[in-house]
């Protein structure tokens, strides 16, 4: 009989593979599709169009629709400049916590999704227990679309997505839409001396930029309605986090780049957010160009994710509350590949195990108390699938 590892085995084995977004994943994907095909689990792999990255889909149980898929991103954040007390791509456990990159965002619960289905193999299975593995997730949710178009014609529909993003096993049913927009804007270098003679790509962005406060005190100012109200914040907001532009103090800068980005509640979109974004920055272009006619603003959308929104008697939303015990209501203003799977018309929450608090940061971890958490919520997954 084919061995089981443990979870905290699989979870080891998973945050060994440094699969940082700008990397392969493939040593992850053919390991995960090799123990779980040992298990007798139907595995289907996707590949990106053009680096070397696979999402994968697998399930167990009967070839019915009707069942439940647990879905995790593979790819995760760099440690590039981040000061860890210990190997980042190694477990480490130390005064209760599980420390290393992923073990809260979010190869723990990649890990727990592997277990359950060697786990449920050996079941009579009433409904399909399913697995859903992206890549990109953390550049932009690059990759849910491309795995649901591939490979959910070829398999039985799930009813419901569990995505095990990290909310402490609190059941979330809603969060917001992103978008964001490379922005270039192209100046005319002239010394600064005679600056109104050339146009200043820096000065130029700033007006742009400052058109993101004006648009977040706009919606400050508004008296939210519907789920919007459940969201911290409860409007769409507009942000600029980096921005590089100009050569030296005295002359006007000829380039200047950043990234806008809008998080939009449930009642807006991100394509209306976008048709705002273009309009003022066309109205900034024709003042540069006024000036300067050579003078020009690209913009590119870099990112869309998809928002999450809360489903009235939504079966995903039951089903998490009674494995669970969670009777609040919870919504998040990150992203998450959730809204992919609702848009494919599956019923989904976001619940995971760990705090979307340590994410990203140096000596990421998971309490163990988490990790148990997140295995007991796969043990009664289980027997629920059975009965």
């Amino acid at each position: 009989m084919t061995s089981r590892l443990s979870p905290r085995e699989i979870q080891e084995t998973l945050i060994s593979f440094p699969t940082v977004s700008r990397d392969t994943n493939i040593p992850l994907i053919d390991w995960v599709q090799s123990y779980l095909e040992e298990h007798g689990a139907t595995c289907i792999r996707h590949h990106h169009e053009s680096e070397p990255k696979a999402g994968l889909w697998a399930y167990v149980g009967p070839a019915e629709e009707g069942g439940v898929v647990l879905s995790g991103h593979t790819d995760v954040v760099p440690v590039d400049g981040q000061d860890w007390t210990s190997d980042p791509f190694t477990v480490t456990e130390r005064d209760g916590k599980l420390f290393g990159r992923g073990t809260a965002d979010m190869k723990t619960f990649d890990a727990l999704a592997v277990w359950a289905l060697a786990e449920a193999s050996s079941k009579t299975l009433t409904k399909p227990l399913h697995l859903a593995f992206t890549y990109d997730e953390e550049i932009g949710l690059l990759g849910a679309d491309p795995l649901l178009d591939d490979c959910l014609p070829q398999v039985p529909k799930p009813a419901i997505a569990f995505i095990g993003e990290p909310t402490e096993m609190q059941v979330v049913s809603g969060h917001k839409a992103g978008v964001g927009f490379a922005t270039t804007v192209h100046g005319v270098e002239v010394h600064s001396s005679i600056a109104y003679q050339g146009v200043s790509a820096v000065m130029e962005a700033a007006k742009i930029v400052d058109w993101g406060n004006r648009i977040n005190a706009e919606n400050a100012a508004k008296t939210p309605t519907g789920t919007d109200a459940l969201f911290d914040p409860p409007w769409t907001n507009a942000h600029v986090g980096v921005i590089h532009g100009g050569t030296a103090h005295n002359i006007t800068a000829g380039t200047c780049e950043f990234l806008m980005t809008f998080r939009c509640v449930p009642g807006e979109t991100p394509e209306q957010y976008g048709a705002l974004y273009e309009a003022e920055v066309r109205r900034v272009e024709a003042e540069m160009q006024a000036v300067r006619p050579e003078a020009s603003i690209e913009i590119k959308r870099l990112f869309g994710s998809k928002g999450l929104t809360p489903e009235e008697n939504g079966r995903a939303d039951a089903l998490a509350r009674q494995l669970t015990g969670d009777n609040g209501s919870h919504v998040v203003s990150y992203g998450t590949e959730a809204g992919y799977f609702q848009a494919r018309g599956m019923s989904a929450v976001v619940c995971g195990p760990g705090n979307i608090e340590q994410a990203h940061k140096p000596d990421e971890f998971i309490t163990l108390a988490e990790f148990d958490k997140g295995v007991d919520f796969m043990r009664r997954l289980i027997t629920h699938l059975e009965v």
